[in-house]
């Protein structure tokens, strides 16, 4: 898979993005605590870790931020 940043995910970076789009509230929205709580609940990430797979996933199109909180791009919760 290849996002916008142009390279594809790396495993880690792909299992942490599943896990975010099985775990999305109703509000189709994370706060950035909410994320990393999945990642290091789901992934068994430490919080830096965590931090790192998220901007990851920030930086290559997968998610955006609004007001403060993430939201999956369409071409990330489609994965």
């Amino acid at each position: 898979m290849v996002g916008q940043g142009g390279s594809p995910l790396s495993p880690l970076a792909q299992e942490a993005l599943d896990a975010l789009v099985s775990a999305l509230p109703d509000e189709q929205e994370f706060t950035y605590e909410q994320a990393y709580a999945v990642l290091v609940e789901n992934e068994d990430l430490g919080r830096p870790g965590a931090e790192d797979i998220i901007e990851r996933l920030y930086n290559k199109g997968h998610l955006y931020e609004v007001e403060g909180k993430l939201r999956l791009t369409d071409y990330g919760s489609t994965q």
